[in-house]
Order: C-alpha cells, then structure tokens, then sequence
C-alpha cells in the first residue's frame, strides 16, 4: 500500500456547487459515451442540459460499477428506491395539466 499513488483532486467553487438534473440522455458512438445532464423545468417550452460527460467504455462501466455500489449502500441504509414511473416514460410534460377549452 506504501507504493500507491495518490492523486491530487481540486475541486473549484463553481463545480462545487453542483448542476441539477431530472433527465439524463445517454449516446454513444464505437469509442465514447456522451451522457447529457438535462434540467427539465414546469412552465418552460425547453429544456437544458446543465452539463455534458464524455467517457470512453472502460471508465463508463467503472463509473456504472461505483453508481451500483452506492445505490446498494444507499438503500442498504435507507431503504429501496421507488420508481414511481416506468423508465422509458420520459415526462415530457412534467406534469403540467393539459389546456381545456
């Protein structure tokens, strides 16, 4: 363990603050994966994405492996996480009643 490196994270003020996100779109081409973060708002026409990740395959399974190793800590101490609506059901409408004439 003596010889590991160790590496030197900065984290600025601005990307401390963090971006939210309610959609995530994923894409990928043979060499990458882009993962656009998209902030989905009631009341607004369009919808934007706070921020774009680009990974290659290997470190987007490592990423995936990390977000399953919480999720089981996370709900090993709070509980399961609900789904309240299927996956594939992107809420476009966010809910907004539908006009009525």
């Amino acid at each position: 363990m003596e010889n590991e490196k160790k590496i030197n994270i900065e984290l600025s003020n601005e990307v401390a603050q963090g971006c939210y996100s309610n959609l995530a779109i994923v894409t990928h081409s043979p060499n990458e994966f882009i993962i656009d973060f998209v902030r989905m708002l009631p009341g607004l026409p369009k919808a934007q994405v706070g921020s774009r990740i680009i990974m290659t395959p290997a470190n987007l399974k490592r990423l995936i492996n990390a977000l399953q190793d919480n999720v089981n800590k996370f709900e090993s101490e709070f509980g399961p996480i609900e789904l309240n609506e299927p996956i594939n059901n992107i809420p476009m409408g966010f809910g907004i009643p539908k006009a009525k004439a």
